[in-house]
């Protein structure tokens, strides 16, 4: 190797070992020690340096934080341990009770406790190989589960390359995968604006990124991670806290409540104490956890059929609240569905006001057979949205009358309608319902949309009300004189948007579509649409069963961009759109040289590569024709193989009968060679 390639080589590991280390400082200790800006000029640096260099690349880098959208599937693993579940309890006698049982079946009080918070999300397992994360799977069903790596490698707190020494060459970790409260509002609220089905709370919102296809979302949520056990044949210590302590020091974030107890009344406090103190954490917890520190004390109380004998869980109680409900008001959203929300008598709970609770649907008002005026049960335990939980008949006014269901849309009057198998009922009038076409408006101009700074909720109402925007295209046509004229409009806010405007023209395709508002079609079916079809006109002229062979586009999702573009409303607004600047196709580079070379053939990279990189070469898989996958199966056809492939990936390719190919043989079937 020439010393220049030495420096450089030296360069990029300096690089990678640095952006770990402040990445841990900013995710886990929450004590960054450089400016963003700092951090950003380093990852830029590691960027260039990898494409310039790419038989240097590592999975492992954290320019690969970012994830991929190349979707795939998960395959499956087993669990080397089983992930089996704790029992519960809902009282702290139940809890001295099973401290008592610790003590009659060591026959002694030499014991400790750990006490540690019981987070509210998803569990996963972590195989670390020489310091190096190889494998995240999944609790599946407690003997297997999914294979998630990639995914897991986008979560910023969760180390990629330990810090420090002392780990065993092999050894799990399992922990909990959250999504943060700011992270869940920031998510829900997107959602609300896209009338999409609301998560109830952080748990089922975790979950669901967990098992994204596209990993590049998954890293846009925020994803965060904590860690509370570890096993090996080789531990560093032989009690449970003092493990936690040294993965702590490797990398990992552990929770600061992990505490040692020593007697029952030192776990009695400490429920005492986090019944309170957990509501001001910023991820969900539903309890505690109490384990038995030595791990030989564990293995000597077993386990039964179901669960450990050395630990249980404390689950806290949901806080609920009797308020009286004033009335059920009925919302009309962008796509016209209409939502019930119960406008309640304020009430404190968990720490904060809430005068307002959704009620989803008609099914769920029936269900609960609430009438005007009855006192209604308020919950939010480990949901942060208020939930709308029971009612209390007993207090029911004499002569109270069951809500009733609109049954024409109460701001245009327009008969209700309800598709066939859905709960929602919907205003069908889209191009005359006032909310639906602002909603619409304030969809369009929005940040992941086409960005026009300036045009929010308010100015959007208020641009409808004088006029002036009655459609999306009207936004093209809007002036520096014509905003003057609205009430409080000044130069700076007319400059503002009228710049906006003219940046919005260079948005990408992919986002002009997703800012069209067609039913069902969000961000990354957007994205989907607009890379295999390349430009408008052909989407607006494609017939239902060409849209239906696109990835991930079902019949539902086909049927209704062919109805969105069978409007002349919306082909008059493309139009003018089209006329006013806005993109209407892919660039060059992003559709020309598209064969179908590998058509139906799935593969599978593995290793380092030095003519592409890994990246590079899953964007020739799929100009090609072909499907990345992340893992080995029956279903592979080729496993793409460089420098250092996985020994498991080699052996399951070799048991299989799976073609192993080079870098120079795949190049030469795509005629690149």
């Amino acid at each position: 190797m020439s010393t220049s390639h030495s420096i450089v080589e030296d360069r990029i590991k300096q690089l990678r070992d640095e952006l770990n280390r402040h990445n841990h400082n900013y995710y886990v200790l929450n004590a960054p020690e450089i400016s963003d800006r700092e951090f950003d000029m380093m990852m830029k640096e590691l960027e260039s340096l990898e494409l310039q260099y790419p038989e240097w690349d590592d999975p492992l880098s954290p320019t690969h934080r970012v994830g991929s959208d190349i979707s795939k599937g998960f395959g499956q693993a087993a669990h080397i341990y089983p992930m089996l579940s704790l029992g519960n309890t809902y009282s702290i006698e139940e809890v001295d009770d099973f401290m008592r049982r610790i003590r009659t079946a060591l026959g002694s009080d030499d014991f400790e406790i750990v006490g540690e918070m019981k987070f509210d999300g998803t569990s996963i397992s972590l195989i670390y190989e020489h310091g190096r994360l190889i494998r995240a799977v999944t609790r599946g069903d407690g003997e297997r589960g999914d294979i998630v790596t990639d995914n897991v490698r986008t979560i910023r707190s969760i180390p990629l390359q330990l810090q420090g020494s002392g780990w065993p060459d092999h050894f799990e970790i399992r922990g909990e995968i959250l999504l943060p409260w700011k992270a869940f509002d920031k998510l829900n609220a997107e959602r609300a604006y896209n009338e999409e089905p609301l998560f109830a709370n952080p748990r089922n919102a975790a979950s669901g990124t967990l098992k994204m296809q596209n990993s590049a979302e998954v890293a846009r949520r925020g994803l965060d991670a904590y860690f509370y056990y570890m096993l090996s044949e080789d531990l560093p210590a032989d009690t449970h806290y003092a493990n936690m302590m040294e993965a702590r020091k490797w990398g990992f974030k552990v929770s600061s409540a992990t505490t040692l107890l020593h007697n029952i009344d030192d776990v009695d406090k400490y429920i005492q104490y986090w019944d309170t103190a957990r509501k001001e954490l910023p991820v969900a917890t539903d309890g505690l956890v109490f384990k038995v520190n030595s791990l030989w004390q564990q293995l000597n109380l077993g386990y039964t059929s179901k669960s450990p004998r050395w630990a249980i869980a404390y689950k806290f109680q949901a806080e609920r609240a009797l308020t009286r409900l004033q009335h059920v008001s009925f919302e009309v959203g962008r796509m016209g569905i209409i939502t019930p929300v119960a406008n309640l008598e304020p009430v404190l709970l968990s720490g904060t006001i809430v005068k307002r609770a959704s009620l989803h649907n008609e099914d769920i008002v029936r269900t609960l057979d609430i009438h005007e005026h009855d006192m209604l049960y308020v919950e939010k335990g480990g949901e942060i949205i208020p939930k709308i939980t029971g009612v209390e008949s007993a207090d029911r006014e004499p002569g109270a009358k069951p809500v009733q269901f609109v049954t024409h849309c109460p701001v245009c009057g327009t008969e209700l309608r309800r598709i066939e198998g859905e709960a929602a009922w919907f205003c069908p009038n889209k191009y005359g319902c006032p909310p639906q076409i602002v909603g619409r408006i304030e969809h369009f101009v929005g940040r992941r949309m086409m960005n026009i700074d300036g045009i929010g909720e308010e100015t959007a109402q208020m641009l409808y009300d004088a006029g002036m925007v009655t459609g999306i295209a009207d936004i093209y046509d809007l002036t520096r004189e014509r905003l003057l004229s609205l009430d409080r409009f000044g130069e700076r806010s007319a400059e503002r948007i009228l710049q906006g405007i003219e940046d919005s023209k260079n948005v990408t395709f992919e986002r002009v579509i997703y800012a069209l508002s067609i039913p069902y079609v969000g961000e990354t079916v957007a994205k989907k649409l607009a890379r295999a079809v390349g430009d408008i006109d052909t989407l607006m002229n494609m017939p239902v069963s060409d849209l239906i062979e696109i990835e991930d586009i079902g019949p539902r999702i086909a049927e209704s961009i062919h109805e969105y573009f069978a409007v002349s409303a919306n082909i008059h607004n493309i139009e003018r759109l089209r006329d006013a600047g806005v993109q209407m196709s892919m660039p060059v580079e992003a559709t020309v040289e598209k064969t179908d070379l590998l058509s139906g053939k799935t593969i599978v990279i593995s290793g380092t590569f030095t003519k592409h990189s890994r990246d590079e070469y899953k964007e020739l898989i799929e100009r090609n024709g072909g499907k990345n996958s992340g893992s080995i199966s029956k279903k592979t056809d080729y496993v793409l193989a460089g420098d250092n492939m996985g020994p498991a990936k080699l052996e399951k390719a070799k048991s299989l009968g799976i073609p192993i190919i080079d870098e120079s043989q795949f190049l030469a079937m795509i005629n690149m060679d």
